[in-house]
């Protein structure tokens, strides 16, 4: 509106933005989803949910469901054609030569348990995702422990179809 002035967004508002441009690369209409690796206020590298390369998408072929048993004995679908955009990210800076130690990591929700702990080890130190991920309690606890803030915009579980 004419006469409202401007107001920029912060820097994880304009990171999660990028992140969610990202997503819509993204191969897997279950769980299209975007990461941005960022330091210093600085992209470092993306990615997105997407078979590994030379193999076919999920949009072209449909989904490789597995059921997944949980602690609580709920029964969940999860498709493991693709590698989760975390997982991407983290592939595109290894292939580059680029080191994310000491980066925040921009994401769709918590990531999952193999996720979290990539990016342990990886050096991340804060982790900021949009939404809560179902079977996130793992993944909270070993970024507790290794002492990784992480930080949810939306008070909201991420659901899928088919789920």
């Amino acid at each position: 509106m004419e006469g409202e002035k401007y107001v920029r967004p912060t820097w994880d508002e304009y990171f999660m933005e990028v992140a969610r441009t990202i997503a819509k690369r993204a191969t897997c209409d279950r769980g299209r989803s975007g990461c941005v690796i960022a330091r210093d206020n600085r992209i470092l590298v993306t990615g997105y949910v997407g078979s590994p390369s030379g193999l076919a998408h999920c949009d072209e072929v449909g989904h490789l469901l597995k059921k997944v048993i949980h602690d609580d004995g709920s029964i969940s679908q999860h498709c493991v054609r693709t590698v989760h955009a975390e997982q991407n990210a983290i592939c595109q800076a290894a292939k580059r030569g680029i080191s994310i130690d000491g980066g925040t990591v921009y994401c769709k929700m918590t990531p999952c348990r193999t996720c979290a702990m990539l990016l342990i080890n990886c050096g991340i130190k804060r982790v900021v995702c949009e939404k809560h991920y179902h079977d996130e309690n793992d993944s909270i606890k070993m970024f507790d422990e290794a002492k990784v803030k992480i930080e949810h915009l939306e008070d909201t579980i991420q659901t899928y179809k088919d789920m």
